[in-house]
């Protein structure tokens, strides 16, 4: 299954629990039950909140913000709804009538927060930027030590994003973090923009005071951690930005994978507040149907109402279907064995049926034929993958399947230890290391390919070795012919076959 996420975002709804409002509610749902009629078969659809869900945080707003969210969760357009919380939602502690916790009062994270939908492959980080931006100084009564603590503080949400994402990735990874789809959500949007120019706050320009306090660090830890897009509301404008920052991990200054992408996009206030033109974004990720080889693309539609007139629009219509098309710049494709490890993770137990079709997906590869293309290197990638995967084949077949059957899914696996070793023996890896490797889930082949060189060590028989293991290949081919399957393994792979895979 290609991996595909659908992202409406809203923001800025300010609600204030006098009901005022829920009609400006319902005309969004229309629209948002309208736009997401051509995802209905993504399996990730995400309503996501930028902040600002209530004007102040009272009992009664935060019940009518409770109420609108369970009336969006019961359309069934969404799998999941997540929010951060945005300056309007925590009250300043010199207001009156207590302090309400918005927080817990509607869960929301404190500090931060990662949602992988292993599915999609997305790793969706919610941040909560109240404490890093300008807004809380714009009443004029600041010195030079309070402003050096905001940028302190704004700082630190560079400290939570890493230590959200982590640098080793976590255990409910089923993939590299490079070949996640990073998408980071929070209120305040991380440098000036230029739509909305000319807005003012207790008259004064607005932009100085609305965006974070130390921006370029943030950036810099965004671009770090493989960040592709950025979500924000606040302004209640609409905004799109491409920033282009050099990969502190790259290898070299020139040429495309030194420079990283990231695409800051702005939310207008989805109920008007304010008089200001309302709006949501409908964000999808997917491969692209044009392209000539696999690539993937966000693709964003941006809807407009302007000024509580009439329905929503489209805010790009003098563009190609409304919308506008980013490519990603990375090959996001899956290899077969993670997308297989992720429908067995799903499955409480496994029939014979998806065990075969599964066994025919994981050694229908060119490192299981005689393929003169293949080198070491990715023949010790793909049976470190499929070894891992047949372990979890095995754990959730062993419920249902006979005897002979587990049997010869343990041969399997032996067998492909088997080719483990001595691939790992080629490119002259030690026994220390190989454990390792063997232990890794999230073995990366690029990574591979940076230890070790492409080509055997020297002084070993490569024609011989060769030949060794098209012999386990074959023996590999005999066991799975124990199956019911005939995946002719170890011979020559099928124009078909090799076309499939590509």
């Amino acid at each position: 299954m290609d991996r595909s996420f659908v992202i409406a975002q809203i923001s800025d709804l300010h609600l204030d629990g006098s009901g005022r409002l829920l009609a400006t509610i319902e005309t969004l749902t229309a629209a948002l039950r309208e736009r997401m009629a051509a995802f209905a078969d993504v399996a990730d659809r995400i309503l996501l909140i930028t902040g600002d869900l209530v004007n102040e945080p009272t009992p009664r707003a935060l019940d009518e913000a409770l109420a609108v969210i369970a009336s969006l969760r019961q359309t069934g357009l969404f799998t999941d709804i997540q929010a951060v919380a945005g300056n309007h939602d925590v009250k300043r502690p010199g207001q009156r009538n207590g302090r309400y916790d918005v927080y817990d009062y509607l869960h929301l994270p404190r500090t931060s927060k990662s949602v992988y939908y292993r599915q999609a492959g997305l790793d969706l980080v919610l941040l909560d930027s109240n404490g890093a931006s300008l807004t809380t100084l714009a009443d004029g009564t600041f010195d030079e030590r309070a402003y050096h603590a905001m940028v302190a503080r704004s700082a630190r949400l560079s400290v939570e994003l890493a230590g959200t994402t982590g640098s080793t990735g976590r255990a409910d990874y089923f993939e590299p973090m490079d070949n996640l789809v990073r998408v980071l959500a929070l209120h305040h949007h991380p440098l000036p923009q230029a739509t909305g120019e000319g807005k003012r706050f207790l008259g004064v320009p607005d932009e100085p005071l609305m965006y974070l306090a130390a921006p370029a660090t943030f950036l810099e830890a965004a671009t770090s951690l493989n960040v592709t897009m950025v979500l924000h509301g606040h302004r209640h404008v609409e905004g799109l930005t491409r920033y282009s920052i050099p990969d502190p991990r790259a290898s070299r200054s020139s040429g495309e994978e030194f420079w990283r992408t990231i695409y800051v996009l702005s939310c207008p206030s989805s109920t008007g507040q304010g008089g200001d033109d309302a709006g949501f974004n409908i964000i999808h990720f997917g491969p692209a149907s044009e392209a000539r080889r696999l690539e993937h693309r966000f693709t964003i539609a941006r809807y407009s109402r302007p000024r509580n007139d009439g329905g929503f629009r489209p805010l790009d219509s003098n563009l190609p279907g409304g919308s506008i098309s980013l490519p990603v710049g990375r090959d996001l494709s899956r290899d077969p064995a993670i997308q297989s490890a992720i429908e067995i993770a799903s499955c409480t137990s496994l029939k014979r049926d998806q065990v075969l079709q599964l066994v025919r997906r994981l050694l229908s590869r060119p490192a299981f034929y005689d393929d003169s293309e293949q080198s070491w290197t990715d023949g010790l990638y793909t049976y470190l993958v499929t070894s891992h995967t047949f372990a979890d084949l095995e754990g959730r077949f062993a419920r249902s399947a006979s005897m002979a059957d587990v049997a010869v899914l343990a041969e399997v696996r032996a067998l492909l230890r088997q080719l483990i070793g001595q691939s790992a023996d080629m490119l002259g890896i030690d026994s220390a290391t190989l454990d390792e490797l063997r232990a890794d889930r999230l073995v990366n082949r690029d990574d591979l390919s940076r230890r070790w060189p492409m080509l055997p060590r020297a002084a070993v028989d490569v024609t011989g070795r060769g030949h060794q293991r098209l012999q386990r290949l074959r023996d590999l081919d005999d066991q799975v012919k124990r199956l019911g399957l005939d995946l002719g393994l170890g011979g020559p792979m099928s124009s078909q076959g090799r076309g499939e895979l590509r």
